[in-house]
């Protein structure tokens, strides 16, 4: 069963704007750790931001977290060290299953409270940024996504910082089900039950049927 708790290994924000080839020009995936207390606000954490704000971005995706555990898999895979925001994470978790996360699952972090909305859709500026071969094709077949998440209630997140789950959705639904798309019978059940639901997500899951029709 998984825990209901983890802990922040490191808060992650840009680094500095890269140069990435096609149309989108800049990115601000490299992210990497600061030290003390990092405000946590309703668009992200300060210090942070995204360039691509048409496909990045928001309220829905303000927060974007990974497992420390999931980074770990792809460094023995890879055979090189994978630091925290390597992922272009803001929040590095160990202990907690990120990916499987239920949509809709409040954490407690610190005075911050945040909310599970998406799972993370890799990008071709990913895959510029990981300098390997078929990186979005491997990372999307893992399905070790991580997490978006929105904030609800404003204050700041550290390292160190407990992370707990005090709020799960009896639906059961989690971003590796929104990303996998394989059971539209659990997509229908999570646009039915979960308020929360983002357009991020429903436009995710309208994908999903079409495919399945097409098919």
């Amino acid at each position: 069963m998984p825990n209901d708790f983890g802990e922040i290994l490191a808060v992650c924000v840009v680094h500095a704007d890269l140069d990435v080839p096609g149309r989108i020009g800049r990115t601000a995936i490299d992210k990497r750790p600061v030290s003390g207390r990092v405000a946590v606000q309703t668009f992200g954490l300060a210090g942070d931001h995204v360039c691509n704000t048409e496909l990045h971005g928001g309220v829905d995706q303000a927060v974007y977290a990974y497992a420390d555990e999931d980074a770990e898999q792809w460094s023995i895979e890879l055979g090189r060290e994978l630091p925290p925001g390597w992922f272009g994470e803001n929040l590095r978790i160990a202990g907690l299953a990120v990916s499987d996360a239920v949509v809709g699952a409040r954490w407690s972090i610190g005075d911050t409270l945040l909310e599970v909305t998406a799972p993370r859709v890799p990008c071709v500026t990913f895959q510029h940024w990981s300098g390997e071969r078929q990186w979005v094709k491997r990372f999307a077949m893992r399905r070790n996504t991580g997490a978006y998440l929105r904030v609800l209630t404003e204050g700041t997140i550290g390292a160190g910082d407990r992370v707990s789950v005090v709020h799960v959705p009896d639906h059961g639904v989690t971003v590796r089900d929104v990303f996998a798309g394989t059971n539209l019978d659990v997509l229908a059940i999570l646009l039915t039950e979960e308020p929360s639901v983002s357009d991020d997500v429903r436009s995710q899951i309208e994908r999903h049927n079409r495919q399945q029709a097409d098919t």
